[in-house]
């Protein structure tokens, strides 16, 4: 510290706000209007391999083809995955009260999974290969949270 003392830093209170907004490209800004605007889940086929990827992206992760061409997949799948969360942190960004389940939901259709949150589960009925389904929100923004959780396929 070349002989000077340290210093506490500075602290001024206030807030910084920042507008912005973000451009998703494309594929992902039609993935969110359908869901938006459709309640449709939409996933992007590879051309070359035929391996469907939901959530989209724009290369091929067997083949490196590009990827535009946008199907829909099911809102039904099956739960690949999952972990129950039994620890709270932040409520503005806690999703649920604990404790609550995420899951990797592979929908009928695609070939990849996605983390999403379950819902109207017994957690402790909860299992690998359960077959569950989208519950959509009734207001929808345009982004994943569209989808309001996963629950057990009603029969």
């Amino acid at each position: 510290m070349s002989g000077k003392e340290a210093t506490a830093p500075y602290i001024v209170q206030g807030r910084l706000y920042v507008p912005y907004f973000n451009y998703y490209g494309a594929l992902a800004s039609e993935f969110y209007r359908q869901l938006r605007d459709s309640k449709k889940i939409m996933g992007v086929k590879c051309p070359s391999c035929d391996k469907v990827y939901m959530p989209p992206r724009s290369v091929c992760a067997v083949c490196f083809g590009n990827l535009n061409q946008l199907v829909e997949v099911s809102t039904q799948g099956a739960v690949l995955t999952y972990t129950v969360i039994h620890y709270t942190y932040s409520p503005s960004y806690q999703p649920a009260t604990i404790p609550y389940a995420y899951g990797i939901i592979q929908l009928d259709g695609a070939d990849t999974g996605f983390c999403h949150l379950l819902g109207e589960v017994d957690l402790d009925r909860l299992s690998i290969g359960m077959r569950v389904e989208a519950v959509f929100k009734d207001q929808r923004e345009g982004n994943i949270l569209d989808i309001k959780y996963f629950r057990p396929v009603q029969k």
